[in-house]
């Protein structure tokens, strides 16, 4: 039987993972993840979190519910897009990301194993 649950990311998230010009703080509920991810101006995955997980691209799955700023990502095949507030997105593995302007993007990923 599955119960009620609640979890804090402003006080108490479950891990917060953090690298240049951003992090990302977890809530952890069995097999579901909800993740916020800030990614102040100036922030790419390329710069700031490739160097970190040394892969070309970045291999994680996103389902994202996007709160402020704008991002745009590449997939590895070439293709693109922009996003911002308000923008529900899923993004398989292999794309790259960069923040678009002078404002954070704060995004709410949704994840399940």
């Amino acid at each position: 039987m599955t119960k009620m649950q609640k979890k804090s990311l402003n006080t108490t998230p479950d891990e917060t993972l953090t690298f240049e010009k951003g992090k990302v703080e977890l809530a952890k509920f069995g097999d579901v993840t909800i993740g916020r991810a800030t990614f102040e101006p100036g922030w790419s995955w390329e710069k700031c979190e490739k160097p970190i997980v040394k892969t070309d691209s970045c291999q994680v799955p996103h389902n994202l519910y996007f709160v402020s700023g704008r991002i745009k990502v590449v997939m590895d095949d070439g293709a693109e897009e922009e996003f911002g507030a308000g923008d529900a997105a899923v993004i398989p593995s292999g794309h790259n990301a960069w923040v678009i302007g002078n404002e954070p993007v704060v995004g709410i990923d949704f994840a399940s194993k």
